[in-house]
């Protein structure tokens, strides 16, 4: 006779049973720990792919520092005299027809023997006597001309191509809202034209918060500063005589100190506006030096 169920202890379904739910609950541990792990392994690829970002981020911004860091020698052959010369003519040209020279662009280039140190004194020579009143009608402004010493730059010669820029019919006379005259040291002046070594240029700035990084030139209250090395090489890429840069550059700054602000390109092809930083690039404009064109103030949208 069959022995009845049970009879020998436990019913059969919990033989059975027992074992499946040990080993559901070791599967469960098991895949408790395969989650864990994922999880470790996961947080440990997260960290080191954010440690990777910031590396790049560190190396790919010094790059970038290193790229806008400006030498303070700027060693390219010098232009000849006769590339000089025509430079001069065509201002010269330029004014007789009241338009701008740069129309048609050539390579700028440095002055005859241009060389100059990486900074100076920071003492001054400044241009001697009273130049011209420039302009014909308008609030009679004074100005000083000065320039480093040891730098190798004459003073006299640096005031007569400013009082020529300023002077130009095509300059900021042009409003007939405003005279300007040179005036020498010690004589009441408005602002004083500084032709002054990257690096003295570079401290200038920098007391009145402007950091050039011993490249640009600035503008502070009454001190119209003008970087030699920009004045003597201009920029690369700037698709203009050595001249029309000059002109530019004085034009510029004279044109802050005068109480005006950054301007954009209007459109590609276009004169750039002489409040336009050039200097950092011309962005489809054509290089222009000068505040009026055939008469009127030519200007572009103001940069806040």
């Amino acid at each position: 006779m069959a022995a009845p169920a049970g009879a020998s202890g436990s019913p059969p379904g919990r033989l059975k049973d027992a074992p499946a739910g040990r080993i559901g609950e070791r599967r469960s541990r098991l895949e408790t720990r395969r989650i864990a792990r994922a999880r470790r392994q996961s947080r440990r690829r997260a960290t080191v792919l954010i440690l990777l970002l910031v590396a790049v981020g560190l190396v790919g911004a010094d790059i970038l520092r290193r790229a806008n860091s400006t030498p303070t020698t700027f060693p390219r052959p010098p232009a000849s005299p006769a590339a000089t010369a025509a430079g001069t003519a065509a201002i010269d040209a330029g004014a007789a027809s009241g338009r701008s020279s740069s129309a048609a662009p050539s390579a700028a280039g440095p002055v005859a023997g241009s060389t100059y140190p990486a900074t100076g004194p920071g003492t001054w020579t400044y241009a001697s006597g009273h130049g011209p009143v420039l302009g014909t009608a308008g609030t009679l402004r004074r100005f000083r001309v000065a320039v480093e010493d040891d730098m190798g730059q004459n003073a006299a010669t640096f005031a007569t191509r400013v009082e020529k820029i300023l002077g130009d019919p095509r300059g900021w006379t042009a409003s007939r809202q405003l005279r300007l005259q040179r005036v020498p040291k010690g004589s009441a002046a408005d602002f004083t034209i500084y032709l002054a070594t990257p690096g003295t240029s570079e401290r200038m700035c920098a007391v009145n918060g402007i950091h050039t990084q011993r490249y640009t030139s600035c503008r502070a209250p009454g001190q119209v500063i003008i970087n030699v090395a920009r004045y003597l090489e201009s920029v690369p890429g700037y698709g203009a005589p050595l001249v029309d840069y000059q002109t530019y550059s004085i034009n510029h700054e004279v044109g802050h100190e005068l109480g005006y602000g950054h301007e954009a390109c209007p459109g590609p092809g276009l004169p750039a506006p002489v409040m336009q930083q050039q200097t950092l690039g011309l962005s489809g404009c054509v290089a222009n030096g000068w505040p009026f064109l055939d008469g009127r103030r030519y200007a572009g949208p103001p940069i806040p």
